[in-house]
């Protein structure tokens, strides 16, 4: 069995029930807090934001779980977590709109605290889910990204971005110099389109195999945002139904801020037949922080995913972060992230990072 994280000195590689923890217990702080207000709303905002913060400081890298290592409990945790975004996000559109009667500090506390969680544990759980072959899970993943009201990021995802990541044909890939406000526009609507346009070419793979689909994904993902917008219109009225917009909002800006921290700069060269090498280590930024990987199931292993798409979460890895050439992000995927919304202070710090990292490649050949 995996053992528990370590602090700073040894190396350990958590099991499910650390990243259970690292999930759960601030969501059962933020309940607490969108019922109460107060001290208990902003305490629940400072165990997300300042303790993962300097856990990611005290305690030492995760280990690598052995490759053969078998985490039983790792999709019941997903399940779990799938399940209750759908309570979470309900229960913040009541106590944001104002259902709970808390005052407006409060308020503020409970919508950044709950959208933080949508945005980094429910969006990383999707993106978990929307991987599996099981059927039931993948639905589940699409359904938190239709709630989020971002559904078409389960084809754009899975059909773009894995396949042409950290090139030019990839909307989700951030390009050296474009400034996080013009990318997030970008990678939206191209997303949404390059998604559609490759849910259209499979659909006529079918059609020439003689083969029929059920209902077109997209009309799933726009009838699906329909449908939780008028729910929420007809159950919280027009502030509960500000108050879904504002939270679906900042979790989608989190989760573009994520796809550009994660490939920013980075370009696959071509290969002899000129398509793009094959992705690898090179072609994506990693984050060896333990708290925030816990936190976000693993998703600043970034690199590891790209090469194995459905490798269940615990048993993503992350290697030697010490080869030339390798990128790695000098702070934890959540800092780096707001650190995108302010352009001229991401281009301080990971302009000049970039430049270095391209050296090292070039002299590694």
């Amino acid at each position: 069995m995996a053992r528990k994280l370590g602090w700073k000195g040894s190396r350990q590689a958590p099991g499910v029930g650390m990243f259970a923890l690292a999930t759960l217990l601030p969501l059962a702080l933020l309940v607490p807090g969108a019922l109460l207000g107060g001290w208990v709303a902003w305490g629940a905002l400072a165990v997300i934001t300042l303790a993962l913060l300097a856990l990611d400081k005290l305690l030492a890298p995760a280990a690598d779980a052995a490759e053969a290592a078998v985490f039983a409990t790792a999709d019941r945790l997903s399940l779990a977590l799938g399940l209750a975004h759908f309570a979470a996000l309900a229960l913040a559109v009541w106590a944001v709109s104002g259902g709970s009667g808390l005052d407006a500090g409060s308020r503020v506390a409970v919508f950044v605290g709950f959208g933080l969680f949508l945005g980094q544990v429910s969006n990383a759980n999707a993106h978990e889910l929307i991987h599996r072959s099981e059927r039931g899970r993948f639905v589940l993943g699409l359904l938190v990204y239709v709630s989020l009201l971002i559904g078409h990021h389960t084809s754009a995802h899975r059909l773009v971005h894995h396949r042409f990541a950290a090139t030019d044909d990839d909307p989700a890939t951030a390009r050296q110099g474009e400034g996080f406000w013009q990318f997030a526009r970008r990678a939206w609507l191209d997303g949404f389109r390059a998604g559609y346009e490759m849910e259209q070419q499979y659909a006529q793979r079918l059609r020439n195999l003689g083969r029929r689909r059920g209902p077109h994904p997209y009309a799933v993902y726009l009838s699906g945002a329909a449908g939780c917008l008028a729910l929420v219109a007809w159950a919280a009225g027009w502030r509960g139904l500000l108050a879904y917009l504002l939270l679906a909002g900042f979790a989608q800006l989190q989760l573009l801020a994520s796809d550009y921290v994660q490939h920013y700069g980075l370009c696959r060269l071509a290969g002899p037949k000129g398509r793009p090498v094959p992705i690898g280590p090179a072609h994506s930024w990693d984050a060896p922080h333990p708290a925030s990987s816990l936190w976000m199931l693993n998703a600043p292993r970034h690199s590891d995913h790209h090469a194995h798409p459905r490798r269940r979460y615990p048993n993503l890895r992350l290697g030697d972060t010490t080869v030339p050439g390798r990128p790695m992000l000098p702070h934890s995927l959540p800092a780096m992230a707001a650190l995108a919304l302010i352009p001229p202070l991401w281009r301080r710090v990971m302009d000049r990072r970039l430049r270095a990292l391209q050296q090292a490649q070039a002299a590694a050949g």
